[in-house]
């Protein structure tokens, strides 16, 4: 987990510009809005799936007492 804090301090300003006009001109300006859309659409169910796996272990600890 330190490693990720060491990358993500040497990522500054001018690299996620960089990155961002990188994306901009591979994705183009119509494209980014749908992947957006389909990653916060991927998050939501990510989130969804992870809330019924808690439900479903909170259950079964339930039925084991």
């Amino acid at each position: 987990m330190n490693s990720l804090f060491v990358i993500m301090g040497m990522v500054g300003p001018w690299q996620i510009a960089i990155i961002v006009v990188l994306i901009l001109l591979l994705f183009g300006g119509k494209k980014i809005p749908e992947l957006m859309r389909g990653l916060g659409s991927g998050i939501k169910e990510f989130k969804d799936a992870s809330k019924e796996e808690g439900d479903e272990t909170e259950d079964s600890k339930k039925t084991i007492k």
